[in-house]
Formats: C-alpha cells, sequence, structure tokens
C-alpha cells in the first residue's frame, strides 16, 4: 500500500470521524479502522483484509447516512486494489 493510498484512505476515515450527523458506532468503526491501518508492524494485506471487514459490516447498517455510506464505499474500493 503506497503512502498516498494511506493518506486518501486517512483523510476519508478522519471525515467520517468527525461528521456528528454520522451515528457513534460508524464513527467509532472509522476510527478503530484508521487505528489497524497505522499498524506498521503487520502486513499491508492483512490490515487491508482487517478494515476491508469492519467497514463492509457498517456499509450494511441502516442507520447509515448515505453520504457516509459512499466515502465508505470509496474506501472499500481503495482498500480492495491494495488486497488484490
Amino acid at each position: 500500500m503506497s503512502n498516498e493510498e494511506i493518506d486518501r484512505v486517512y483523510d476519508i476515515l478522519k471525515h467520517i470521524m468527525d461528521d456528528n450527523s454520522v451515528p457513534r458506532n460508524i464513527r467509532r468503526a472509522a476510527e478503530e479502522s484508521n487505528e489497524i491501518l497505522s499498524r506498521k508492524d503487520e502486513d499491508p494485506t492483512v490490515r487491508a483484509s482487517t478494515v476491508i471487514s469492519i467497514l463492509d459490516e457498517i456499509s450494511n447498517d441502516p442507520n447509515i447516512p448515505i453520504h457516509a455510506r459512499t466515502l465508505v464505499w470509496e474506501i472499500l474500493s481503495e482498500l480492495e486494489s491494495v488486497r488484490d
């Protein structure tokens, strides 16, 4: 995973975490995802897969606002390219 890709994902996750219109459980999942991605001691593929799992689950949450769901899908797309 390149630094550019990581920075882009961090920025999107930060946007979700800072958005008060997003339910707390979804902001918490974004924060957890950010922490997982920042672990440099783990393989990037493992980190990407773990975050994909977390974000895939919240993207199906009926309480997630449309704009946040779109951002989650964008992150998932970025991370899928890393995992493959």
